[in-house]
């Protein structure tokens, strides 16, 4: 029951303006945006009219995201989007004990660690589910997302709310103002067998593994059909606080246990790789007996203060790593086998096999990787092979148990099934490539795909089948095409599946996305050797895109992690007369905007440094983290472009080349120094 607002104190008018916000943005997503409405009209006018009393009475606690200041709803093809205030980062992966002595090898190397010290590890069972997280603010959870790509996820709060294991208030005492939470939404093997069971009697459709039935259940558009999935969840990390966690990552655990939050009891601390090793066997042994389903360990750097120096790489921290169980196998027939041709035209023989489940999801396509896989294995159509899922993902045949059947060897195909063009391998790759180029409709049609993609330019509703219909049909030839669908809108109307509700919010969706990030931009492209990595470092060393299409080859090295096969592509890509006109009709229609990575406001931020030397007090990756998170640029080599260069012992040539130029010189004190102040704001 509400309390009055006169009875009201600043912390309570607080918590509740930030649960209202979420709220009613929700039911205005669902009604608006959605035209689903999950409530009636008049308890939805209860809930805008309870905000507005609020805001009267304290009119200094009104919110930047306040529903009195929006009408209606932003559009959406689902459900609405959240900006993820720290990024929800992937996990790199360990497949072999090696692997997990690498990683905490890696970890000393960059904190400079000599072997007596030890490093203390949490290993925890890395539930198979969908990464979801809940902010509370003043204690009461106000919105829940889904991981999405990282940075901008799903906002699912209504349905967050319907999954009992999520506390809607924090219990206990300590917690802080904000607090991030991040966990898994699974269902348990018992619940996901009663579930298939039930969607069979009613005639529904079955789910292929409990991961899937837990995804397509907090993803309902009636939250009620979530409540009745018996979806769970378990924390294991937090993203943004107001006061930032001190001592051990188990320590902090604890405390969110005692704030209400179920977490694995299976959390323990291990005092090296080997002991961890050993949970991870234990575990191994005990996973088909456990209630829920895993595929791996996840180690974590015990010790705070370490994970905040060793930072992130990419989409992934550097202070853990996922230890993975070996892949589930199973026998079948390849009945077959295909090429298809990638975007930059490289040719994957697909093996199309007789349908078998691998780890609870039936197959029936697998990857042969390339032509000398194929002379490896020996296979030929009508083999009998044993077939696994990679990661528990990707299936791939791993063995030919036909092999010493007498057959003629399979012919990789000298032409392309598309266009006709000859596949041609380079000197000193093992992949064909069809030499087609944009004349090939493959290439231009999975450049498309790849354009939309997720962690390019994340087009909802744009899905490889559409692209391909409307690439058969002249609608859509090159990027900037997708941008002027407006002009077909009739066209699309008109279509089999496909009516006024589903046009306008493709239409939406795709004007949503007209400015993205130059990193975005790039990797969108489909510039060779520039993934999402080194076109995030690309974007960061040039501002905007006139600047990286006049960069020089010498430009392009003297950015950190650029090498000559990257600035080579670069260089031919912008240099190619049909690229440049690509780039330029898309730029009319979508200019990249500017990236802003987070960074703290420093003494080098926007300035290009370099490291030389041997390094003592830190490691060279360890300073380039630190130079990154104080928006600084790390060149790999002195140039009048250079700002400054951090000198450590044995400084050589690059010491030399800075004094020819003028540019200026510290130590590594005097860098220490500038990360301390820094850090000291």
């Amino acid at each position: 029951m509400d309390h009055p607002v006169a009875d009201l104190t600043d912390i309570d008018a607080a918590a509740e303006l930030a649960r209202l916000a979420a709220e009613i943005a929700a039911h205005s997503v669902a009604y608006h945006g959605e035209d689903a409405p999950t409530i009636s009209d008049a308890d939805y006018d209860a809930l805008v009219q309870r905000n507005a009393a609020i805001e009267a009475a304290f009119p200094h606690l009104k919110r930047a995201d306040s529903p009195s200041e929006k009408v209606g709803s932003a559009p959406a093809s689902q459900f609405g989007k959240v900006r993820h205030a720290r990024p929800m980062l992937s996990l790199d992966n360990a497949f072999s004990d090696e692997d997990v002595h690498d990683f905490v090898g890696r970890v000393r190397r960059f904190l400079l660690l000599g072997e007596d010290v030890p490093v203390v590890l949490t290993a925890e069972p890395k539930f198979d589910g969908l990464s979801a997280s809940l902010r509370y603010e003043m204690g009461v959870l106000v919105r829940g997302a889904t991981r999405g790509d990282g940075s901008e996820g799903e906002d699912v709060t209504a349905n967050l709310r319907m999954v009992g294991d999520v506390p809607q208030h924090l219990t206990g005492a300590g917690w802080p103002d904000v607090l991030e939470v991040r966990g898994e939404i699974y269902m348990s093997k018992a619940d996901f067998a009663a579930l298939n069971t039930a969607q069979t009697t009613s005639g529904d459709k079955t789910f292929a593994n409990p991961r899937n039935a837990a995804a397509g259940s907090l993803r309902q558009i009636d939250p009620e059909i979530t409540r009745a999935r018996p979806l769970r969840f378990y924390v294991h990390g937090w993203g943004e606080m107001s006061d930032e966690p001190q001592g051990t990552a188990a320590g902090m655990m604890q405390r969110l246990a005692g704030w209400g939050f179920p977490v694995s009891d299976r959390l323990q601390l291990c005092a090296d790789a080997a002991a961890a090793i050993s949970y991870y066997r234990a575990l191994e042994h005990d996973r088909a007996g456990l209630p829920f389903d895993i595929d791996g360990v996840v180690y974590k750097v015990d010790r705070l203060d370490w994970q905040a120096r060793l930072g992130q790489v990419a989409r992934a921290p550097r202070w853990a790593i996922a230890h993975k169980f070996p892949a589930e196998r199973a026998e079948t027939i390849l009945l077959g086998i295909d090429t298809q041709i990638g975007r930059t035209g490289k040719v994957t023989p697909v093996a199309r096999l007789e349908p078998v489940t691998v780890g609870g999801v039936v197959v029936s396509n697998a990857t042969l990787h390339n032509a000398d896989e194929i002379g490896r294995l020996g296979v030929h159509p009508g083999d009998r092979v044993v077939v696994q899922r990679a990661g528990d993902v990707i299936p791939q045949i791993v063995e030919n148990l036909s092999r010493d059947d007498s057959r003629e060897p399979w012919a990789f195909p000298t032409s392309c099934g598309e266009c006709g063009s000859a596949l041609a391998r380079e000197e000193g790759e093992v992949d064909f490539r069809c030499t087609g180029g944009l004349v090939c409709p493959a290439q231009r049609v999975e450049r498309l795909r790849h354009f939309v993609s997720r962690n390019a330019f994340d087009i909802e509703g744009l899905g490889a089948r559409s692209i391909q219909e409307f690439f058969d049909e002249g609608l859509i030839v090159s990027p900037a095409d997708i941008f002027r669908l407006h002009a077909h809108r009739e066209a699309l109307v008109g279509r089999e599946g496909w009516g006024e509700q589903s046009v306008a919010k493709l239409l939406a969706a795709i004007d949503a996305r007209r400015n993205v990030g130059l990193d975005r931009f790039l990797f969108a492209l489909g510039i060779r050797h520039v993934g999402e990595v080194t076109a995030r470092d690309l974007a960061r060393a040039f501002v905007g895109l006139d600047a990286l299409r006049a960069a020089t080859h010498e430009d392009l090295l003297a950015v950190d992690g650029i090498g000559g096969v990257v600035a080579g592509a670069v260089i031919d890509f912008f240099a190619e007369p049909h690229n440049r006109s690509v780039v330029d009709d898309l730029v009319q229609e979508a200019p990249p905007v500017e990236v802003v990575f987070a960074a703290k406001a420093s003494a080098v931020s926007g300035k290009t440094l370099v490291f030389t030397g041997s390094l003592t007090a830190f490691s060279r990756d360890e300073a380039k983290a630190q130079a990154d998170a104080l928006g600084a640029k790390v060149a790999g080599s002195v140039s009048a472009k250079t700002d400054l260069v951090i000198a450590g012992p044995g400084a050589g040539s690059k010491l030399t080349k800075a004094a020819a130029l003028g540019v200026a010189v510290i130590d590594e004190a005097a860098w220490l120094e500038i990360v301390r102040s820094a850090n000291a704001q």
